[in-house]
This record gives structure tokens, sequence and C-alpha cells, in this order.
């Protein structure tokens, strides 16, 4: 299952793989589990490395650094983003 993220009005691919993991341990210097509660740099981190591994994995062009990420981050899409990733999935019924 793949879930989309809307970024500056466009949808993109964004999920957790080993690639987005690998991202952002060489981005942090930390491993996905050592992110601590409340550390917001992180997080954007982790979202931003979900999206690039997710749109380079399904052919998308994603162009947009870190910092630039950062910057165009609405608190919806962040919001919308970090439910996606740490709220646990509901099954389909």
């Amino acid at each position: 299952m793949s879930n989309t993220l809307n970024f500056c009005g466009t949808e993109y691919p964004f999920r957790l793989t080993m690639g987005a993991m690998l991202r952002f341990k060489r981005q942090t210097g930390k491993e996905v589990g050592e992110i601590a509660n409340g550390d917001l740099e992180s997080i954007i981190a982790l979202v931003w490395c979900c999206v690039v591994a997710a749109c380079h994995a399904d052919g998308v062009e994603f162009a947009v650094d870190f910092e630039i990420f950062a910057d165009k981050l609405t608190p919806d899409e962040f919001a919308n983003a970090t439910s996606m990733l740490f709220e646990p999935q509901k099954k389909s019924e």
C-alpha cells in the first residue's frame, strides 16, 4: 500500500522504506528508532526521506532539498505525514 503526501499542491508517493531509513541515517547520523519525542528536525527529516525514497523508487521527479522542503512544508502536510508514519494502520473491514 502506498500513501501519498500533498506537498505544495502536488501529490507525491510517501512511504517508509529501507531507502528512506538509510537516507535518514545519512542525513541525521541517527537510526529511525532513535527519534526522540518532540525532535521536530528529525521528524521533518524522516518525512523528507520518505518522500525522496518513494519518489525515487516510483520514478517520480522530486528535486527538493531538505531545507527547502522544511521551508515549504505546511503544518497540515506535516500532520498528515506524521499520522501516516506513526499512527497504527486501521484494518479494512
